[in-house]
């Protein structure tokens, strides 16, 4: 009997897909194939002449390589970023925010640093769990099938709502104060948030990527066993 699967990967080895859309590829030719050498066995056709016709459907390889990869990448793109991206990233940005309420509501309090006649919040308990919540949302991403690049950003995701938000509030306060006619504290707020930046978005940024990334070494070593088996 044929290993179909290692007859696949021979064929498609130079296919463009993450290494769970391959597999699933691989996976679902090879079960084809293997279905038709059956029938063409059962039908009295040698081994030799029944493993010709299974393959003779499949036709031009690199053909149905291309065909392959345009299903792929125009079925649902923004189905997969949810999965890889947004779920996982709003996902830890809720669950920071989830930690430090609590950890506020237990009486945990930041140390204030000293640093170049600037006051740095640290909060030592909620740096610690937002490692973890990075390397959380680095793993769901990449359980999704997301790159090493999306994982590491759904990790680090909370840190960039935080600034997108803090900078947005400037050109929302330019807006909404000739509309009311009175001056609001949005441009306060974002000034001495981004004064205060170190503390609440470069360090929590951070723990945030160390998790990420700690989550992007293991997969790499998890999987290169694998992927060198397959080659």
């Amino acid at each position: 009997m044929p290993d179909w699967q290692k007859l696949v990967r021979q064929r498609l080895s130079g296919i463009a897909l993450d290494a769970e859309e391959k597999d699933e590829v691989h996976a679902e030719l090879a079960a084809h194939l293997e279905e038709s050498y059956e029938v063409f066995c059962k039908e009295g056709l040698d081994e030799k002449e029944a493993l010709h016709r299974s393959f003779a459907q499949v036709g031009d390889w690199r053909d149905l390589q291309r065909r392959i990869l345009i299903a792929k990448r125009s079925g649902y793109p923004m189905l997969k970023r949810v999965h890889q991206l947004w779920i996982p990233g709003f996902l830890t940005m809720a669950l920071s925010i989830v930690f430090l309420v609590t950890l506020r509501k237990l009486g945990f309090n930041p140390r204030m640093v000293s640093w170049r006649d600037s006051d740095i919040f640290f909060y030592a308990p909620w740096l610690v769990s937002l490692s973890f919540l990075g390397a959380l949302g680095a793993y769901i991403s990449s359980r999704a099938g997301g790159s090493r690049g999306i994982a590491l950003l759904a990790s680090i995701f909370p840190a960039l709502a935080l600034t997108l938000t803090f900078l947005l509030m400037f050109p929302i306060d330019m807006i909404i104060e000739p509309i009311i006619g009175r001056q609001v504290d949005f441009n306060i707020v974002a000034a001495v948030l981004l004064k205060d930046g170190i503390g609440w978005i470069m360090v929590p940024g951070a723990a945030l990527f160390v998790g990420g990334l700690l989550v992007n070494v293991l997969f790499s070593r998890r999987l290169s066993p694998q992927d060198t088996a397959i080659g």
